[in-house]
């Protein structure tokens, strides 16, 4: 249906005629009568539903743009103002008054004439708000304030408190039953614990990302029924590699282990071998099991626990390449050449055992030539210097190609028993991580090639080239930062974008040129079309190394399995799982995101808890970004902080868009993107996850209670929209 969908869309967009009537729509697509005109009048109506299309009152169809509609996301600031960027770039406003009963998120249906700054919402297409988590504030008749600080505008209607003993402090989910434009009716549905209770805090960001700790009763009785041994009609048919020496190698703390590696010298090259727990031998296909994957869409990892997406008796049982025992496992075995490119490759389905589970940590140090670990290993020969030697040939082919390496800061935040976090620091990586991320993407890169070129049913990864118009935004600030980057062409190619990383590496301005860099690239995402990854530099490119922790991998093992394994011919399986693929394909893509986004919060609150025991105490950090209301300043274990102009009370600072700078009036004194500042910690705050800085040095203004929260949080939250991952 989708795809008729944009075909009827191509249509209109390209119709020399300025509307046609259904009739001539279905001659247009050359689909005939019957049941195709019936199929053609369903899309129709279906499209003017999400107000892609209309219907005029003579019965002939336009596009919607045509009588200025369009469609796109909501953002609203705690002050009540509303906007929409348009994928033009420019930004549509809306007062509180033309915004219907739209919240802060939903995808709407907007009128917008021309060059107009201001629109109003026709209707909400899809809502970001059904989930609510709030807090009862006073101990006299506790009143419950949702914990959406864009949402408090809104007057509330709760209905089913009295099953709960309601104290001050208490947290609860609730569910939105009415939407009216100035209060929402809420039904309590659970209580989560107490505000100050350990866990509650992240537990309360993740119920309100829709990410459930706890897995339905039915699907605990589907597991329950599955065997913890592998059998030998199991492994019948399967290539034996258990004599292999194969090793998982992973995190300290890990204990899901999908993946697992084996490399052996070969004439000049290397034979490596790439071994995926075989997840959906045991998650059968619209399952309860496989429905909650689904619906879960992948692991969440956030600061102190894991949300898995598949129960532990399998994440952490009989799917888990633990060391020592039998697993089946679909394998991608590949010749690699001296310098790093792939001769051939294939796929089949095996039975392994793990020789042993190896953490980065260890492999690093034996690496580094540890003594003592080299002993206690020395039965694995020269598998990691081998491996080593292979992945770093694979790497160096794909820098060759144009693979782009932003190398981001990630934060490590350790916590106490009670969920206090006791420590920041910069995530170390070593090569050992290298290594098996390059083995993985050379596993993930054959099996798309393999899918693409067998022509079934699929999911890819994919990430389309930057935008145009954000790649000159970028141009022009690197240029005011003193680099010049002059791709040949709008769209840049990945080496151009490689090339230019590296010529700017060594300078100062590099994390906040390469931060900036990555926001112009459009967000990678999952999608049935092999569109190729633009900062892998691949044409062809898949999930396929992570089937317990991610659905599309699973996805992948299953047509990978059924279509090129099992050989399946039938068409009308065929046409089914084709019209799957994009279902799955947005469903993944949406939950990834919701996933990011409960662990970049849990990341914010821990750091605004972690600071709310050093305020007074100065740090030097970056300016990494500058607004009309102030500038933030990220110290180097990743905290960041907003310098509000209210504390920059030496002069009268004037914003300047063009150069990204705030300028005072008098002294001329000027703060700029990527420049080095002394700051000093003047508040934090758990609740609201947000830290102040001052300049160091300079007397603080009285704390403001009209900050321009609204465009904090909106600004932080753009910065973090292209942070997509591999």
């Amino acid at each position: 249906m989708e795809d008729l969908q944009q075909k009827i869309l191509d249509l209109l967009a390209n119709s020399k005629k300025s509307s046609l009537d259904t009739g001539a729509i279905v001659a247009g697509l050359h689909l005939g009568k019957g049941g195709n005109f019936a199929s053609v009048s369903t899309a129709l109506n279906q499209m003017e539903d999400q107000c892609q299309i209309v219907h005029n009152i003579n019965g002939t169809w336009d596009l919607a743009s045509v009588v200025n509609l369009y469609t796109g996301t909501l953002c609203v600031n705690t002050k009540g103002l509303g906007f929409v960027d348009k994928e033009d770039g420019t930004t549509v406003r809306f007062d509180a008054r033309d915004q219907l009963d739209a919240l802060n998120g939903d995808v709407v249906a907007y009128q917008a004439g021309p060059g107009q700054a201001y629109g109003h919402v026709i209707k909400v297409l899809q809502r970001a708000h059904v989930k609510v988590i709030g807090t009862y504030e006073g101990a006299y008749q506790p009143k419950l304030v949702l914990d959406d600080r864009k949402l408090q505008n809104k007057v509330l209607k709760v209905e089913g408190a009295d099953k709960f003993n309601i104290i001050e402090g208490l947290k609860v989910q609730g569910t939105i039953v009415e939407y009216g434009n100035r209060y929402l009716r809420v039904r309590i549905d659970r209580v989560i614990g107490h505000k100050d209770d350990p866990g509650v805090d992240i537990l309360s960001v993740l119920l309100d990302h829709d990410i459930e700790p706890a897995f339905p009763d039915e699907v605990m009785a589907e597991v329950n029924q599955i065997p913890q041994e592998v059998s030998e009609e199991e492994m019948a048919g399967r290539v034996d590699l258990r004599n292999d020496i194969t090793v998982t190698i992973d995190g300290d703390d890990s204990k899901d282990f999908d993946d697992a590696v084996s490399v052996v010298k070969d004439g000049d090259g290397w034979l490596l071998k790439v071994s995926i727990a075989d997840v959906q031998h045991y998650v059968k296909e619209n399952s309860a099991l496989d429905k909650e994957a689904l619906k879960r869409g992948c692991s969440t990892y956030v600061t102190d626990r894991v949300v898995p997406m598949l129960p532990h008796q399998l994440s952490n049982g009989i799917c888990s390449l633990n060391p020592h025992v039998v697993r089946l496992v679909n394998t991608c075995e590949m010749k690699i050449a001296h310098d790093g490119h792939i001769i051939s490759y294939k796929t089949y389905p095996a039975v392994m055992r793990s020789t042993e589970r190896m953490t980065y940590h260890n492999v690093n140090l034996i690496l580094d030539g540890d003594q003592e670990l080299c002993a206690r290993y020395a039965h694995l020969g020269t598998l990691f210097t081998d491996l080593r030697d292979c992945a770093d040939a694979i790497r160096a082919h794909r820098h060759d190609k144009g693979a782009i390496d932003f190398d981001t800061d990630e934060a490590e935040i350790k916590c106490d028993e009670n969920g206090v976090p006791i420590s920041i620091t910069l995530r170390q990586r070593g090569h050992a991580e290298c290594m098996v991320e390059d083995c993985m993407i050379a596993a993930n890169v054959c099996v798309a090639n393999q899918m693409k070129l067998a022509d079934v049913p699929c999911v890819y990864r994919i990430h389309e080239a930057p935008e145009a118009k954000k790649l000159k935004s970028f141009v022009d600030t690197s240029f005011l930062l003193g680099h010049k980057f002059r791709p040949e062409h709008s769209a840049a190619r990945p080496k151009e974008v490689q090339q230019y990383l590296e010529s700017v590496k060594d300078s100062p301005e590099f994390p906040v040129l390469s931060m900036m860099l990555l926001r112009c690239m459009q967000k990678a995402r999952y999608d049935a079309r092999p569109v190729g990854h633009f900062g892998l530099a691949e044409e062809d490119y898949l999930h396929f190394t992570s089937p317990i922790r991610r659905y599309p991998d699973l996805i992948v093992h299953r047509m990978l399995t059924k279509y090129v394994f099992n050989q399946c011919k039938d068409p009308d399986q065929i046409a089914k799982d084709t019209g799957s693929m994009q279902e799955f394909a947005d469903q993944s893509s949406i939950r990834e995101r919701a996933s990011q986004d409960a662990e970049y919060e849990c990341d914010d609150m821990k750091k605004a808890q972690f600071m709310e025991k050093h305020i007074g105490e100065k740090g030097e950090g970056l300016i990494t970004g500058v607004t009309s209301f102030g500038f933030y300043v990220e110290l180097p274990n990743t905290v960041e902080g907003l310098v509000h102009i209210s504390h920059l009370n030496d002069d009268y600072y004037t914003y300047d868009e063009d150069r990204m700078e705030l300028k005072g009036s008098h002294f001329k004194h000027v703060y700029q993107l990527g420049q080095t500042v002394k700051v000093v910690c003047l508040a934090a705050s758990h609740d609201t996850r947000q830290i102040d800085f001052g300049i160091d040095g300079m007397k603080a203004a009285p704390q403001r209670n009209d900050r321009n929260n609204g465009g904090r949080n909106g600004y932080r939250k753009r910065r973090r929209d292209n942070r997509g991952r591999r």
